[in-house]
C-alpha cells in the first residue's frame, strides 16, 4: 500500500544499508531525506515537516537515544521506528524508553521494515482524523486531552506520545475488560505479527509512572497474571460520549 503524501526522515550511517532502503522507500511512494549522524538530523527535523523518523542508535556526533529524546521534547506526536544492532534486552527498552514508538533489530528484511512504516503511518493518520472535539478523560487526580496529548497527574502538567496516548486510548475504551499482549500490538501498534510483547510491557511501565499514585502498586492499569491489563476506575469519565476510537482496526 503506498503513501506518496509521506515523508520519511532516515538516519542511518551505513551507506550500503541506507541506499537499500532508500530505494525501498521510494519505490514504494515515500519522500525520503537522508543524514548519516544525530546534529544533521536535528537540523533537518527542525527544518522540514516529516510524518515519520527511521532512527539507527550507533550515530556520529549525537546517538539514536538523545535524538530521540530531543524530538519527543517538541514533538510528541511524531511517529519513531528505531534501527539497532543491539540486541541486548537493556538497549531495546532504553530506546523505547526515550521515545520510540517501535524498534527492529538488524539484520531485519525489508519486507518487515515496509510493513512496520505502513502499519504506523497508517495508524497515526487514522487516530488524529477520528478524533473529536473536547476528547477529555478524566479518573483520580489525573486529565488527559486526547486532541493534543496533554496531561494533568495532581499538579503536574506533561504531554504523552501518541503511542501512549492510543495506548491509553484502548485501555479506557475497554475499561473493566482484559486486554492481551497482543490484542494491543493488533489495534494499537496495527501489528498483527507475533513480535516481543515486552514493548508493551515498557509503555505500560510509562503510563503507570505517570498517572499511578505508586506505579509499583497500580490502582487504574492493574496486571492480569498470564492474561494481559486492565483499567479501572469507578471515578472516570467523559468529557463527551467515548467514541470508541480505537474500538476496530483502521481500513
Amino acid at each position: 500500500m503506498k503513501n506518496p503524501a509521506a515523508h520519511i526522515l532516515l538516519v542511518e550511517d551505513e551507506e550500503i544499508l541506507a541506499d537499500g532502503i532508500i530505494f525501498n522507500l521510494k519505490k514504494n511512494g515515500y519522500t525520503v531525506d537522508w543524514v548519516k549522524d544525530g546534529k544533521s538530523a536535528l537540523e533537518t527535523f527542525s527544518a522540514t515537516k516529516h510524518d515519520l523518523i527511521l532512527l539507527d542508535i550507533m550515530i556520529p556526533y549525537i546517538d539514536g537515544f538523545k535524538v530521540a529524546r530531543r524530538i519527543r521534547e517538541t514533538s510528541p506526536t511524531m511517529p519513531i521506528l528505531m534501527l539497532t544492532a543491539r540486541t541486548a534486552v537493556k538497549d531495546r527498552v532504553k530506546g523505547l524508553e526515550v521515545g520510540a514508538d517501535d524498534y527492529l533489530t538488524k539484520p531485519f528484511h525489508l519486507a518487515e521494515l515496509l510493513a512496520r512504516i505502513r502499519a504506523m503511518l497508517r495508524r497515526s493518520e487514522w487516530y488524529r482524523t477520528t478524533l473529536q472535539p473536547n476528547d477529555i478523560f478524566r479518573f483520580g487526580n489525573n486529565e488527559i486531552n486526547f486532541n493534543d496529548y496533554s496531561c494533568r497527574a495532581g499538579k503536574n502538567t506533561f504531554h504523552l506520545t501518541q503511542k501512549e496516548a492510543m495506548l491509553m486510548k484502548y485501555l479506557i475504551e475497554h475499561k473493566d475488560q482484559i486486554v492481551s499482549r497482543h490484542d494491543l500490538l493488533e489495534h494499537v501498534w496495527n501489528i498483527t505479527a507475533d513480535i516481543e510483547t515486552r514493548t508493551v510491557d515498557i509503555f505500560i511501565a510509562r503510563l503507570r509512572k505517570y498517572f499511578e499514585p505508586e506505579p509499583k502498586k497500580p490502582v487504574y492499569i492493574k496486571s492480569i497474571r498470564s492474561a494481559g491489563y486492565m483499567f479501572s476506575d469507578i471515578q472516570s469519565n467523559w468529557s463527551e460520549p467515548c467514541h470508541h476510537l480505537l474500538s476496530s482496526k483502521p481500513k
